[in-house]
This record gives C-alpha cells, sequence and structure tokens, in this order.
C-alpha cells in the first residue's frame, strides 16, 4: 500500500473512532436522561406522599417557646407597653417564670405578657405551678394566683395606669396548705360578664368544681374557647366550669378607655395573656390548637378538627 493511501486509511480510522466516541456519548447522556425521568416518575408519588395533608393531624402552635419570650409583649400598670418591670417575666431552665426577687415592694403594678396573635375559636392549654413566696405588698387575695386572660383587648389600647386588660380570665389559684379548698380554673371577668344557665351573670368571679392544688405540684388547665358562644374550663381532662356569651360590661377594671369598654359589645375574640400580680408562677407549657380555619375536605390544609370555617385560607 502506498504511502498515500495509508494517511488515508489511518484518517478514516481516526474519523470513525471519534464518531463511535460521540456516538456512545450521546447514548450515554441519552441514558442517563432516561433513567433520570423513571426516577422521577417513581418518585414523585412518593414525595407527594411524604407531603399529603393528614386531615386528622393536629396542628398545636407553641405560644411559649421554651427559649425565650419571642412574641410576647409586657404592660405592667404604671409603665409603657413593652416595659418588662424589674424583668419580672423572663425565662430560664426551659420555663416562662414570673418572679419577684428584683421588687422591693408592690404598689399595684399589675402586671400581663400578651401573646402577639388574636384568636377566636381554640383549645388553650397550659402547665403551671406555684412557688416562693408573694411580693412583699401584694394583696391577700392574690397569693398563689395567676390567670390565663382570654378575649384581651388589644395591649396597644390599654390606659398606662389601667390593672387589667378588659378580657374573661381563666382564674389560677394554689391551695394555701391550711386544708381548706380553693379551686382553680375559675372564672373572673375584668370589665366583662358571661351568661350563665341562660341569664347574665355579673359576679366577678365564680368557682369551679375542680380540687385544691397544694405545694409546688404541676397542674395541667385547657380551655376550649368557641368564640362568643361558649367557653369550657377543664382539668386533668374534667370539665369544672362552663358558660357562653362572653360581653363587656361591669366593673373591675380601673381606669379604662369608654371608647373600648362599650358595654354589651359581643368577645367574639381578642389576645391571650398571663398575669404577674405578685404570685411567682411557673408555666412549662402554653400551647394553642386553633379551631378555625379551611373545612373544605378537598383543600390540602383541611382539619377535621376545625369548628368554625375560615374557608378563604383553602389552599389547593
Amino acid at each position: 500500500m502506498s504511502q498515500e493511501a495509508k494517511g488515508a486509511h489511518n484518517l478514516l480510522q481516526v474519523g470513525i473512532l471519534r464518531r463511535m466516541t460521540t456516538l456512545s456519548h450521546r447514548c450515554n447522556v441519552v441514558g442517563r436522561t432516561i433513567a433520570a425521568a423513571l426516577l422521577a416518575s417513581v418518585m414523585a408519588p412518593l414525595a407527594g406522599a411524604s407531603t399529603q395533608n393528614d386531615p386528622d393531624k393536629q396542628e398545636w402552635i407553641q405560644l411559649f417557646n421554651g427559649r425565650n419570650l419571642d412574641g410576647w409583649t409586657a404592660k405592667f400598670a404604671k409603665h409603657d407597653l413593652g416595659e418588662n418591670f424589674n424583668d419580672t417575666v423572663r425565662v430560664e431552665n426551659g420555663l416562662l417564670e414570673v418572679r419577684y426577687d428584683k421588687w422591693r415592694t408592690f404598689n399595684g403594678e399589675f402586671g400581663h405578657v400578651f401573646y402577639k396573635d388574636s384568636f377566636s375559636y381554640y383549645r388553650l392549654v397550659a402547665e403551671y405551678r406555684f412557688v416562693g413566696e408573694q411580693v412583699a405588698g401584694g394583696p391577700t387575695w392574690a397569693i398563689r394566683n395567676n390567670g390565663l386572660m382570654l378575649h384581651c383587648q388589644k395591649p396597644g389600647t390599654m390606659l398606662k395606669d389601667q390593672d387589667f386588660p378588659i378580657s374573661i380570665e381563666v382564674q389560677l389559684l394554689g391551695g394555701l396548705g391550711d386544708g381548706r379548698p380553693r379551686s382553680t380554673a375559675n372564672v373572673c371577668t375584668p370589665g366583662s360578664n358571661v351568661v350563665m344557665n341562660g341569664q347574665l351573670h355579673t359576679q366577678h368571679c365564680t368557682n369551679s368544681t375542680s380540687t385544691t392544688y397544694d405545694g409546688d405540684q404541676w397542674v395541667r388547665v385547657e380551655v376550649e374557647v368557641h368564640g362568643d358562644e361558649r367557653v369550657r374550663h377543664v382539668i386533668d381532662g374534667r370539665t369544672v366550669l362552663e358558660y357562653t356569651k362572653p360581653q363587656m360590661g361591669g366593673g373591675n377594671v380601673s381606669p379604662v378607655d369608654p371608647a373600648v369598654k362599650i358595654d354589651g359589645t359581643p368577645m367574639t375574640s381578642g389576645y391571650i395573656a398571663i398575669q404577674a400580680e405578685t404570685a411567682p408562677t411557673d408555666f412549662r407549657k402554653i400551647e394553642l390548637l386553633n379551631l378555625e380555619g379551611c373545612m373544605d375536605p378537598k383543600a390540602s390544609n383541611y382539619k377535621k378538627y376545625f369548628v368554625k370555617a375560615r374557608n378563604q385560607t383553602c389552599r389547593y
């Protein structure tokens, strides 16, 4: 074979090899693309299954996150909104604590810490205990006394010297160790009234049927709130008090803006607060299950436990 022929033959071989390499690469790319498509088609249903809504799963909101006071704002009588007077409400060792070790004496500075969001239909759970001694100067009725304040007025509408927010109070009491009954999960009505047994109930505080909890034992209280329709107090799984139609009215809140407190106004929703009214208290849990939301079973955020429709929140 002549040199020219050999050169042409070699060029032909190189061209063939390059074509074969290119073809092999293209086949590999196509193969990988097909494999990826097949894998995606297999995994897609599985991914959908992992994110699929479970209408029975309860989605509790941790109002107290166990680390800090994020989401909470203090309001003490005689002080501006946002001032945590004497560092009274703090978080230590995973507990939300109400403490008076930095106080010399109490002079009417009743305090409350408000959660940032307003609610209407919900279940609220708190686990609390009383510890230590009452601050000097505190009223005797406030010994081992705290409360979950429901349907509160917006904290920014409280007057600077106002003692309590317009609200419905789930009064938390501890036993005094004297053998006398002292129920907890009672109801008190600062700037409000409720209906019991079909009649407007104007008595400020009404006892529940709970037992007495002495010492520093933890107590679990639950409250189920349905707007202004019904409120139910539960201790250790047992209903101890129930009432309906919370509304503005009565006294036991002073001073108050008359443009805010309009007697007879139904209390359909509001803010949630806990108290600082001279008794050292611990909370290890404050959580809420919202009972208002999407009630369309076709929606991806439908929940069976919702009792109040808010279908503008539905997602499809």
